[in-house]
């Protein structure tokens, strides 16, 4: 046995032995023509004068960026019950820089109707994820000076939600810093049914009717204003849509979105009291007036809580980084303002921004509305019918159409956006783990 040892210890010596003079040393010129790939890579950046896309200049001459990356694709699927940084410090007291709750990085499930667990066995995908320092004065070892670092990836695909639930009370986002870019979205508002009278509008309705004398028409228009009105609105909808928006700045808790839309047929119903003048005599008018509004534009701008905002489809480089200056680390669409912050640099996937719930419309809406009703009331005149018993004595008095081109400034506040719905990253039906 000890002898079969010793000879396979031989053997063994002699093919290795065998094999590294089989191994050739290559000169550079037969080196350049083998192609490898290592697994980390080194790069260094210089600095320079530049201004971002929000047209910021920034002064970096002085500041070498040194880069250490992976070249792979990593997995990843991870929750973090609370996430602070920044809290108090140089940016001020009494906040943090970023402050998120419920952060859950997962994968995005093929079926778009994914359960929870279906969620939580899929991964975010990070490729060629970095490290990067920023050094101001880097050859000079006397003076040189860490200003800064990031934690980055060339790009991370997956489904990023904040918080734990799309409610009507804001979770997730407390403050954010940092830079975001969101796609154009489009979204179908339901307006709620509410009643437009003089209490809310603060304005007379306005408007001439005309008709006939034993047959034959009467050119002469009866014209009626009245603050004693009472119209019931129907729900209606209102189809909008969001261009690209950037939402960059510091400690920030809400963010402004501007939009327009066109408001859909708008049904109304209701009595209507008046004077009018007919050969000489005031005649009250008593009306039960039906129609509808078309050609409302809208001018929305939506008021929105960064605590309504839960979930994030990304496919685009994404960075976190803390700096003791402004910095703009190269690749990046704005500097990265002091403190620490959260960029994502391609454009943002918010989904359908249809609100849940119905939107009110305000008195202020309605106020905008009536120069148009009235100036169409006016100058299209409508006809009543016999002028003593249709116009005067009749009841009933249909409009039909008001052609109402106004550009209406229409707000929403903090809605619940059905495109911000999502599971959690659990597996057993679990809310947050």
């Amino acid at each position: 046995m000890k002898k079969k040892l010793i000879r396979g210890l031989i053997f063994s010596t002699f093919a290795m032995s065998s094999l590294s003079h089989a191994m050739m040393a290559l000169d550079d010129e037969s080196l350049s023509k083998v192609d490898g790939q290592a697994l980390l890579s080194m790069e260094y950046t210089q600095g320079y004068n530049s201004v971002d896309e929000s047209g910021q200049a920034v002064d970096q001459s002085k500041v070498g960026f040194y880069k250490l990356g992976l070249e792979a694709e990593m997995e990843l699927n991870a929750n973090i019950k609370k996430l602070q940084l920044g809290c108090g410090g140089a940016n001020g007291s009494g906040a943090c820089d970023i402050d998120i709750d419920h952060i859950s990085l997962s994968g995005l499930p093929a079926n778009s109707n994914y359960t929870s667990d279906e969620r939580a066995a899929t991964s975010a995908l990070l490729t060629n994820p970095f490290i990067e320092i920023a050094i101001k004065n880097p050859k000079s070892a006397a003076t040189r000076e860490v200003m800064g670092f990031r934690l980055s990836a060339e790009k991370i695909s997956g489904l990023m939600t904040l918080g734990t639930e799309n409610s009507n009370t804001p979770n997730g986002i407390n403050t954010f810093s940092g830079y975001m870019k969101t796609k154009a979205s489009a979204g179908v508002a339901t307006t709620a049914e509410r009643v437009m009278d003089y209490a809310s509008t603060q304005q007379y309705i306005e408007g001439a009717v005309k008709g006939t004398l034993f047959g034959a028409e009467v050119d002469l228009p009866l014209h009626y204003k009245s603050d004693n009105y009472s119209f019931n609105l129907k729900s209606t909808t209102a189809p909008f849509t969001i261009p690209a928006t950037v939402v960059s700045g510091n400690r920030m808790t809400d963010v402004q979105l501007k939009g327009t839309g066109t408001v859909d047929r708008l049904d109304f119903s209701g009595p209507l009291e008046a004077q009018i003048s007919l050969l000489g005599l005031n005649i009250n008018l008593n009306k039960d007036v039906t129609g509808y509004l078309t050609g409302l534009k809208t001018d929305i701008t939506v008021n929105q809580s960064l605590g309504l905002i839960h979930a994030l489809y990304l496919n685009n480089p994404a960075s976190l980084s803390l700096q003791a200056q402004k910095i703009l680390w190269p690749g990046a669409a704005v500097a990265a303002e002091r403190g620490w912050w959260l960029a994502m640099e391609d454009e943002v996937d918010l989904g359908s921004i249809t609100p849940s719930d119905k939107v009110a419309i305000t008195d202020e809406v309605l106020k905008q509305t009536i120069a148009g009703i009235n100036h169409d009331l006016s100058t299209n005149v409508r006809n009543c019918g016999d002028l003593i018993f249709g116009c005067v004595a009749g009841s009933a008095l249909d409009v039909k159409e008001i052609k109402n081109p106004s550009l209406i400034d229409f707000p929403l506040n903090n809605l619940k956006l059905s495109g911000q719905e999502f599971r959690s990253n659990c597996f057993g039906g679990l809310k947050f783990c």
